[in-house]
């Protein structure tokens, strides 16, 4: 992401290359790098999301659920916004019986 980053010094890819130190050095340094760009990206719900799984991997649940929730308020799909909210849920311990009886 370094190199593509030099390449193309776009916010998305600043996004990517934010989750990719965070796989690397872990989510405090994705952290400093997602705040970074924070103010270039503030209507994109991968940005806070991308935050909110860093937060939550720094045991900040409280955080990490109003990240997701405002990612979920900004996506654009259903399908994202039922999988941020899921993550909200989860991060509060909620279980939902698929009505099969599944979880």
């Amino acid at each position: 992401y370094d190199q593509l980053f030099s390449l193309m010094p776009t916010p998305v890819v600043a996004l990517n290359r934010a989750i990719a130190i965070g796989e690397v050095d872990g989510p405090v340094a994705a952290l400093t790098e997602l705040d970074a760009i924070a103010d270039d990206l503030p209507n994109y719900h991968l940005l806070h999301a991308a935050r909110a799984e860093m937060l939550s991997r720094l045991g900040e649940t409280g955080a990490a659920s109003n990240a997701y929730r405002l990612a979920a308020e900004l996506a654009v799909t259903d399908l994202d916004r039922k999988f941020l909210t899921s993550q909200v849920e989860a991060l509060a311990g909620v279980v939902r019986i698929h009505p099969t009886g599944d979880l």
